[in-house]
């Protein structure tokens, strides 16, 4: 299996892309969070792309592409325009959606705008609402502006983010292509949202799954979003952390390819 490269245009002029593979079935569109890039979803491109098209979006901003001229450009809404961006160009009406972190926050923002466009979607160690999230914002950008670069800050980072060994290396090589700038600009972006409200109106299907041992966004924050969507699952990825889709990528697959099934099979809220 061989995973493609595509580039597209946002509505709004800035450059985006994916990484993809898979030629037939549902197609299954993944976004990344604030400290990857799509690479991280690389795992469920091979694993999913035998039955589904897949796509991992390349957010703006995240260093596999030149930044937006005007950074203001990072934000919430223009990370929604990613995401569209590549559904239209690989010619994507409907789509299933998976979304870490940030990913998980886009997906609130694309529910918003278009979601008629949506079939289902799974949070992975996302929040509807981020607690002291301004003063959360200010102690990430203070460590980044400290550091210097992102290659300094991202070494200690890691150290919070609960990975397995074999993880360390390729996400120290994600956060270090990033500019300072852009991940300010991107860190203010993920941060912020408060979606609570939104959440009774979701009538998809919704799974959501947070790492045994996520320390950035704990089980806490998954909960809230499980509870706040009628009939959402929810699951823990055992010996995982932060980003569960790359620590424990057999056991995350597993759980997703079931809730897929279930979803294409027309099981709860399918046909909404």
């Amino acid at each position: 299996m061989i995973i493609g490269t595509m580039r597209a245009v946002a509505s709004d002029g800035v450059e985006t892309g994916a990484r993809f593979a898979g030629e037939d079935g549902d197609p299954v569109l993944f976004i990344h969070g604030v400290g990857s890039t799509a690479a991280v979803w690389d795992d469920q491109l091979r694993a999913f792309s035998e039955r589904r098209r897949c796509y991992a979006v390349e957010l703006r901003g995240n260093g596999t592409m030149t930044d937006p001229a005007d950074l203001r450009a990072i934000s919430r809404e223009g990370y929604a325009r990613d995401v569209l961006a590549v559904a239209d160009a690989a010619g994507i009406a409907r789509f299933d959606i998976v979304g870490c972190s940030l990913g998980g926050v886009v997906a609130f923002e694309l529910w918003q705008r278009v979601r008629s466009r949506i079939a289902s979607m799974t949070f992975v160690g996302s929040f509807a609402h981020y607690p002291n999230a301004r003063a959360y914002i200010e102690r990430v950008v203070d460590a980044v502006r400290v550091a210097g670069s992102m290659r300094t800050f991202a070494e200690e980072r890691v150290m919070q983010l609960g990975l397995p060994a074999h993880r360390v290396a390729e996400t120290l090589t994600q956060m270090a292509c990033k500019s300072v700038d852009a991940y300010v600009a991107a860190t203010h972006a993920t941060w912020a949202g408060d979606y609570r409200d939104l959440l009774p109106s979701i009538d998809v299907p919704v799974l959501v799954l947070c790492g045994e041992h996520d320390t950035i966004a704990p089980l806490i924050l998954s909960q809230e979003i499980a509870t706040g969507i009628p009939d959402a699952r929810l699951d823990v990825v055992a010996d995982a952390g932060h980003v569960c889709n790359a620590d424990a990528p057999q056991t995350f697959n597993s759980i997703l390819d079931s809730f897929l099934r279930e979803r294409s099979r027309g099981g709860s809220k399918a046909n909404a």
